[in-house]
């Protein structure tokens, strides 16, 4: 019987983001793993500390490229909570259209780079065919396609207003992605080499879930509810009517499904969002009555595309940034698949750690981390 270690990273070809992977194995089966990041680390809450906060809720944007806008909003909203300040219905529906395209661009991206893994290059080169609608829908509202730079402390800003005549082009890209995605999701059902490979791999139960405390689609994918929109803690999707998807596998493939439906349930929120604008009386998109004020360091919580995001900070009597502290999903689910790779063989181990759906430089944002993940 062959022992050996096989080391992968801090550079692989299907991940966009350096980490380096090391796998003990007996044979061609994974015994242990050890799972470091902080090549990327940048310090963002230390920069924040003493900026005011309309500059560091720019440097927040700068976190992550592909979920920049809910990094944005998150920063944005915590002081409008901690200060009071109303923001008008119209912004708040954009914020919301803006963060669900997010949410279907990031998950289209993922289906794309695990296909990839998988060794499957049409299919993955289908996923961005598929995504692209959605990008060009963003440089249409904002004007980028990474960065977008929507929400402002009161509002949004005025050049990711939507109007009526952009409307319909809106719905018609997000139809067409729709039935994309659907003919994609068919496919994919019908593929036996696809399913071979995700069915039954990378199981993680609900014990495990709740104990590295994993979030998002990555904990419904093992039928634990942690969508923080249903929970009461985003209540601007409050009058939107959509589903929580949640599957009980566990496996790669649950997790897979579940962004799948979820994309199908943006859309229906994204249609919501529209018929509202066209319906609201009030054309405001910005409240600029507000005033900073001093308040201690609060809670605020999203849900990203990847799962639960924690933000914390307070303003001194200056309207600086005191204390930042920001969690993205990222840091427990990468516990959790560093845990459950053990066990499978060493080809679906990456494809295992990317079925997270992980964000390095978005974790690394914070600390480096100069031991593993711990048990």
């Amino acid at each position: 019987m062959y022992e050996g270690e096989i080391a992968i990273g801090p550079v692989h070809s299907t991940m966009l983001e350096p980490h380096r992977l090391r796998l003990f194995i007996e044979d061609e089966i994974v015994k242990d793993a050890e799972l470091t990041i902080g090549v990327n680390h940048r310090g963002v809450e230390r920069l924040m500390e003493g900026l005011p906060v309309e500059k560091a809720c720019i440097l927040c944007e700068k976190i992550c490229g592909i979920c920049s806008h809910i990094h944005l909003w998150s920063a944005a909203r915590l002081v409008e909570i901690g200060c009071n300040i109303e923001i008008p219905e119209r912004a708040n529906h954009i914020r919301i259209i803006v963060e669900e395209l997010e949410r279907l661009h990031s998950h289209t991206l993922l289906f794309g780079h695990a296909f990839e893994i998988l060794g499957h290059e049409t299919m993955s080169m289908r996923c961005f065919m598929l995504r692209e609608p959605i990008m060009q829908v963003f440089f249409e509202i904002s004007g980028s396609r990474v960065h977008y730079s929507c929400p402002i402390i009161g509002g949004i800003r005025p050049r990711c207003n939507i109007s009526e005549t952009q409307i319909p082009h809106i719905l018609d890209k997000i139809s067409k992605y729709e039935e994309g995605l659907n003919k994609f999701l068919e496919r994919m059902l019908n593929d036996p080499m696809i399913i071979s490979r995700v069915k039954d791999v990378g199981v993680m139960d609900r014990k495990t879930a709740a104990k590295f405390h994993a979030v998002g689609p990555t904990a419904r994918g093992s039928n634990v509810k942690s969508d923080m929109r249903k929970w009461g803690w985003v209540p601007e999707y409050d009058p939107y009517d959509f589903d929580e998807i949640l599957f009980d596998s566990g496996d790669v493939f649950a997790r897979l499904a579940v962004r799948f439906y979820e994309c199908l349930e943006s859309v229906k929120i994204i249609r919501q969002a529209l018929d509202a604008l066209k319906d609201t009386s009030d054309k405001r998109i910005y409240n600029p009555n507000y005033e900073l004020h001093e308040f201690k360091p609060i809670n605020c919580y999203t849900e990203a595309q990847r799962g639960e995001q924690y933000y914390s900070y307070g303003l001194d009597d200056e309207g600086l940034v005191r204390q930042a502290k920001i969690r993205t999903p990222t840091a427990t689910n990468l516990g959790a698949m560093e845990d459950i790779v053990k066990g499978y063989h060493v080809s679906d181990a990456e494809l295992i750690i990317a079925s997270c759906d992980p964000c390095f430089t978005c974790t690394d944002r914070l600390m480096v981390l100069k031991e593993p993940f711990k048990k």
